[in-house]
């Protein structure tokens, strides 16, 4: 599945509403950010069954201080529409797919 790039709260909420989500809350000034987006397309080309979301704070601010968003990058695992993962920094491919995978 392609990475999805999320623009406004009402698009982020029916991605998220169903299934397992890796939502990656990044800026394109953030070098870490920049870093993880090959890490994250190889995800969404490996695991068909989740999606994998950005989001950039810069456009979505109301988003990321829901989601208590502090750094970036932070990810977090969404299943069914609830948060049950957050991770902050860059985080290794086995790493994500771990976190992934607990709640698949």
């Amino acid at each position: 599945m392609a990475v999805i790039s999320v623009v406004g709260k009402d698009n982020f909420v029916s991605e998220v509403s169903a299934g397992v989500s890796l939502v990656d809350f990044y800026a394109d000034w953030c070098g870490p950010c920049k870093m993880l987006a090959p890490v994250l397309d190889e995800i969404a080309e490996e695991l068909a069954d989740v999606k994998v979301i950005k989001v950039n704070v810069d456009q979505n601010q109301d988003l990321a201080a829901e989601y208590r968003v502090q750094g970036v990058p932070t990810i977090v695992i969404m299943k069914d529409g609830q948060l049950v993962e957050r991770a902050v920094g860059f985080q290794p491919k086995g790493n994500l797919v771990n976190l992934v995978n607990k709640h698949k």
